[in-house]
């Protein structure tokens, strides 16, 4: 994903519905970005850019996380003599 994608998934993440948008009349390089958002739930504070930030390396993290289970349930299978083909029959890899 790119930094823009990251960062429009963590703001989707921190809260439910689409408690935020971005200005129309926008400043900066691009639209989508901090000092753009708008939030539409008056019961919700505009997150800093730290709480956003470090939503991001939740989800990076958590991605990472699902990657290496995936590659370390893999190779479990294959020290128990599986093959590719047969990894592949089970678990569509």
């Amino acid at each position: 994903m790119t930094d823009r994608e990251w960062f429009r998934t963590a703001l989707a993440q921190m809260y439910s519905g689409q408690w935020f948008g971005w200005k129309k009349d926008w400043t900066g390089s691009h639209r989508e970005s901090y000092e753009n958002i708008i939030v539409h739930d008056s019961s919700i504070t505009k997150p800093t850019e730290a709480e956003i930030d470090a939503k991001i390396q939740e989800l990076k993290d958590a991605e990472q996380t699902a990657i290496d289970k995936k590659a370390s349930g893999k190779q479990k299978l294959k020290d128990l003599g599986l093959d590719d083909d047969e990894i592949q029959a089970l678990i569509g890899v």
